[in-house]
């Protein structure tokens, strides 16, 4: 019973999240008079190709039944009637891009003064260890969870700002509106698939975690190895929502007249 109610609350999730990751590119593609009917096409289209992506990969234990497939539809719709009623795609996406990029940006910015405090913990146990000759081992576990936080957390941060590690050929000297369309499509193409196959695998591998209340293995460590576990999904949220604000941020790029 729980898995079935854990796997309705999985795929409506997803029928809200389909098109509120297509805004940007709903945008850029629909036409005035026709922009609800185009955007529900495109949606549809993303739709049919993920789900012969999931039917062609057994390994995912992709099973929709029709009760799933059915509460993804009623998602999908009344996610769209929402949008539709809030004042249309633009303006809904604007909102979420100011959203996306505060949430964002205050993460990364809170998660960096961990970067302090790890020096300071492991500067700590280096004295203690040596001076006093005195080992804590959840001092030491600290820094694994401390460093897990700063690396995932602030991912969507670090694309966001463009501080990543990026090697390329052509990027660096393209013109704007090349730019932007090299960012859309690598976002649709490349980011968002691996943001969601990463929440869709790693869901059952921190929920199981969470259900046992998983912890550390030395009877003296950090029993909450659970927590350390759930930034995987954490760090597919923010980056997808760093994502996200690339996108919108390039599709009011290639809008703009040449």
């Amino acid at each position: 019973m729980l898995n079935l109610i854990g796997d309705i609350l999985n795929w409506t999730a997803a029928g809200i999240v389909f098109p509120v990751l297509f805004l940007p590119l709903a945008i850029l593609v629909t036409r005035r008079g026709q922009p609800l009917l185009t955007w529900l096409a495109l949606v549809i289209a993303i739709v049919v190709a993920g789900g012969a992506f999931a039917h062609l990969t057994p390994v995912l234990s992709i099973t929709p039944s029709i009760t799933k497939t059915s509460m993804f539809g009623g998602a999908l719709l009344l996610a769209t009637l929402v949008i539709a009623l809030s004042g249309g795609a633009e303006k809904v996406a604007a909102t979420l891009t100011f959203l996306f990029d505060q949430v964002t940006r205050s993460i990364g910015r809170t998660v960096m003064w961990l970067l302090l405090v790890m020096a300071l913990v492991q500067f700590g146990i280096v004295v203690l260890r040596y001076v006093f000759g005195i080992n804590f081992i959840f001092m030491q576990e600290s820094i694994t969870y401390m460093h897990g936080a700063v690396f995932l957390l602030a991912g969507g941060y670090t694309l966001l700002t463009d501080d990543h590690v990026r090697v390329d050929i052509f990027y660096r000297d393209a013109t704007p509106r090349r730019k932007a369309l090299i960012d859309l499509a690598g976002t649709y193409l490349l980011l968002f698939p691996i943001c969601l196959l990463l929440l869709w695998t790693a869901s059952p591998y921190v929920a199981n975690s969470w259900s046992v209340g998983e912890g550390s293995n030395e009877s003296s460590g950090i029993k909450g190895l659970f927590i350390l576990k759930s930034f995987i999904p954490a760090f597919a949220m923010l980056l997808a929502m760093a994502g996200f604000v690339i996108a919108s941020r390039a599709s009011a790029i290639l809008r703009e007249p040449r």
